[in-house]
């Protein structure tokens, strides 16, 4: 077949880059090696746009054990255990196909945890969809929810924690990010570097078939009017096949049986055999032939790009094929030989004893394209909101307001389609700052959470960048955990667009900065480019995903309130910041102003103190302060709980929308006994930690002194209104 422009069109390449092919092989590629570099070189795979920002990320600690470059990140928690985990995008495959792309994406993210040894403890997600009044909002959020639900339900592992948020920028491009979580031994982490000459490439699990083809170069293009027509490129998952998969693997992972191993994902057989050569620096020989296909007649063509689930490649150590093949086919899954590395860096592939394709594999992975994209710094937003003009609303109409609204109202209807109690091992649910996860048998647990702002990284994406780092950090402070790392999903817009662009690169050195400073290494993730409609793009969405660790778990820590009369502690200055708030979101349909300034030493320094105060089991409860400022975060720990709140009226500030509704960040709300609070002060001031004491615990009501008294049991029918009435 003649390659045309509008055939190198169609495989996602522009034609500077097919020049660049054929002088890689001194040669033009036939249809099936440029299907091959189209897999490799989309944005999807190959992070051309991003790699050059990424580089200059945290990723080492002395807690790091694997960080960027693998199937997922892994970090040491002490006594031999590791915990292994990442998240990634479903974005552009949910929006076609919301019930198969979000149920394959949490297969996928599933696989990239089990690859390295480790067996799943926990799935988290982070989803993002249009108004809650546009047409698709609602069968969107339904299809998602349910293949969540759905795969990791059948496959049996606690979906914990996340996030659901609605925003008009997504109406027409939905976010799906999966995390997944899984705990191994230290000296049983496998890798995907390919060793050793003649070794048996071996591939495991369920069939191929012609579901998921150009499923990635799918993923790097802006969707237009015709993106319902791309739901061929959507991947089918089957849940039960992975539960066989996992087990499978893991059983045969416990001898020395595996080199390398690879789950077939992104560009399926081609990336997973291009990845484990160019890590050892060898080639691979594919015999096509012995593929196991569950259609006819598939082509070399079919087979190499084709994205079907339930898949991994293995290369295994000599004499172990016999039993690692009879793992298999006990399990009932595929196992067969189809190919073995080579000395001659290339890939080659075969086909009926035919050579159909032949490709250096420097020049699908080391050279592949490297893009330094010119970016525009984003112009500084002006606080012009003019507080005069706005209508007076009373305190207690606004808390309505907001606790009412789509973001704010109680999720437990999404989260309770989620099996979270599974495996026994869930501490702590969805519902707190973070999910706790008891490490299986032992008195110790991991925290996690997932957490983005998109608002704030529109507005000033250096502040948003810090912003998001930080609150995933005061998430697991609040729960008791030592924060130990992060995994990072970047959904932005067209990487070609400079704003968006250079939303990108502000963003990166956000996050850079407060990890650097909170010692918080970046051990994992993925960037999702060209997230938009007709050249409209979303609001830049990165997703922090954190883990933390409880080294004696007694009893969880949460956010809800546990006592009658206790003290009210609320750590951190409070200012009064509304620009991107909540308030003028929800009152006033106002989204101008910058975020608010994130001071690193105050987190730290704060964050710190708590963990100190929680440590010495001075606290009853913790609740961070963010969106919505402190009256939400009150109310949020009145309506998970069986008491309410006595607030005073603030000292200082006149301004008590200000007061009650400012996002200042860097601040917590502790629960204090009465016996404990003088512990707690001279704990505070001997570390020049500001607090004030804000008010009191109470059994009916939920009560700002002068200002509102609302009954608890009303409070939380308030938040609870929103999705019996969608």
């Amino acid at each position: 077949m003649k390659i045309t422009e509008k055939i190198i069109e169609k495989h996602g390449l522009k034609k500077e880059e097919y020049e660049n092919i054929k002088k890689l092989l001194n040669r033009n590629p036939n249809l099936l090696e440029l299907g091959i570099f189209s897999a490799m070189w989309n944005e999807h795979c190959s992070y051309k746009s991003s790699k050059i920002h990424l580089k200059k990320l945290p990723t080492k600690g002395k807690q790091v054990i694997q960080g960027p470059g693998e199937n997922a990140g892994v970090i040491d928690i002490g006594d031999d255990d590791a915990i292994v985990f990442k998240i990634e995008s479903h974005n552009h495959p949910s929006y076609i196909e919301p019930y198969q792309g979000a149920a394959t994406g949490v297969g996928g993210i599933l696989r990239d945890v089990f690859t390295m040894g480790a067996r799943p403890i926990a799935l988290l997600n982070s989803i993002h969809f249009g108004s809650p009044s546009h047409p698709k909002t609602k069968s969107l959020l339904n299809g998602v929810v349910s293949g969540i639900g759905g795969y990791g339900n059948c496959i049996g592992i606690p979906t914990v924690a996340g996030e659901t948020k609605f925003n008009e920028t997504y109406n027409e491009n939905i976010l799906v990010n999966a995390m997944a979580v899984g705990h191994a031994k230290k000296n049983k982490i496998f890798y995907s570097k390919a060793k050793g000459l003649n070794k048996s490439v071996v591939y495991v699990g369920s069939k191929t078939g012609r579901d998921g083809i150009h499923g990635a170069s799918m993923a790097s293009a802006e969707f237009d009017e015709n993106s319902e027509e791309k739901k061929p490129t959507v991947q089918v998952g089957d849940p039960f096949t992975e539960k066989l998969l996992l087990e499978a693997c893991l059983e045969l992972m416990k001898d020395d049986s595996i080199i390398s191993i690879q789950d077939m994902g992104a560009a399926g057989l081609t990336s997973s055999s291009v990845e484990m050569a160019s890590k050892g620096s060898l080639g691979i020989e594919l015999e096509l032939d012995k593929v196991p296909c569950r259609e006819e007649n598939m082509t070399p063509y079919e087979m190499m790009l084709s994205e079907s689930q339930e898949r991994m490649l293995m290369i295994l150590e000599d004499g172990k094929e016999k039993h690692a093949k009879q793992i298999f086919e006990k399990w009932d899954l595929d196992f067969v030989i189809i190919g073995k590395t080579t000395n001659t860096k290339k890939l080659t592939l075969k086909y009926k004893n035919k050579i159909e394709g032949e490709i250096p594999i420097d020049a699908l992975a080391a050279n592949a394209p490297i893009y330094d994209r010119k970016w525009s710094k984003k112009k500084n937003e002006k606080n012009t909101i003019d507080f005069k003009k706005l209508k007076k609303i009373k305190i207690e109409d606004a808390l309505i307001k907001i606790l009412s609204s789509p973001n704010h109202s109680n999720k437990s209807w999404i989260t309770d389609q989620y099996d979270q109690m599974v495996m026994c091992d869930t501490a702590q649910r969805s519902g707190s700052d973070a999910a706790i996860i008891r490490i299986h048998n032992k008195d110790k647990a991991i925290a996690v959470s997932v957490d983005s702002s998109a608002n704030y990284c529109k507005s000033h994406p250096l502040t948003g960048g810090k912003q998001i780092v930080c609150e995933n950090w005061r998430n697991l402070i609040t729960v008791g955990a030592k924060p130990l790392a992060i995994t990072n999903c970047l959904n932005f817009g067209n990487p070609e667009n400079e704003d968006v662009m250079g939303e990108f690169a502000e963003c990166l050195e956000g996050i850079k900065k407060a990890c650097e400073f909170l010692n918080y290494p970046i051990v994992s993730g993925n960037v999702s480019f060209y997230n938009g409609t007709n050249k409209k793009n979303i609001f830049p969405t990165p997703v922090i995903g954190g883990v933390g660790l409880i080294k004696k778990i007694f009893k969880p820590l949460s956010h809800s309130l546990k006592k009658d009369k206790s003290f009210l502690i609320l750590v951190g200055k409070t200012f009064g910041h509304l620009g991107q708030s909540c308030f003028l979101q929800e009152n006033y349909s106002i989204t101008e102003g910058k975020p608010p300034e994130v001071n690193l030493t105050n987190e730290k320094n704060n964050g710190e103190a708590v963990l100190k105060l929680i440590n010495e089991n001075l606290i009853d409860s913790a609740h961070d302060v963010s969106n919505g400022g402190l009256l939400v975060a009150l109310s949020e720990m009145t309506i998970s709980s069986n008491f309410g709140v006595k607030v005073e009226k603030p000292k200082k500030l006149n301004n008590t929308i200000e007061y009650f509704f400012g996002e200042d960040q860097g601040r917590y709300i502790l629960e204090i006994g009465e016996r404990n609070f003088k512990k707690v002060e001279k704990i505070l001031k001997t570390g020049n930690i500001f607090y004030e004491k804000i008010g009191v615990t109470q059994q009916e009501f939920f009560e700002v002194e002068g200002e509102l008294k609302i009954a608890k049991n009303d409070l939380f029918k308030i938040n609870n209104q929103w999705y019996n009435n969608y």
